[in-house]
């Protein structure tokens, strides 16, 4: 019971094994603002075109985050990101898309 008592010494919030994992975490990171960037702005009709990109751009680095991420921290911040991400992409896909009034008239 030696292991119950031992204090949590990490040097990372989002790292459970006392190791530093800056990929993993920066991916997070950029993953989380673009996740919350598309979800915010596919509330805005005249939006679509940032909304539609952030969430795009953010599914698919959560992708690859959630491939080389190494804890369960890791992991539940990047569902939270690539959750977001989705729901701002497919809204901004509805009204508008990537190039929606952009090209093509």
């Amino acid at each position: 019971m030696a292991q119950a008592l031992r204090p949590n010494t990490t040097g990372s919030l989002l790292a459970s094994d006392g190791k530093t994992h800056p990929l993993p975490d920066t991916l997070l990171v950029v993953t989380l603002v673009l996740g919350i960037t598309a979800f915010v702005t596919a509330m805005f009709h005249h939006l679509h075109l940032i909304s539609s990109w952030a969430g795009l751009v953010g599914i698919l680095l959560g992708a690859y985050g959630q491939f080389v991420s190494v804890t369960t921290r890791e992991r539940f911040g990047l569902i939270l990101g690539l959750g977001a991400s989705a729901i701002g992409f497919f809204l901004g896909m509805a009204h508008g898309g990537l190039f929606g009034g952009v090209i093509g008239g």
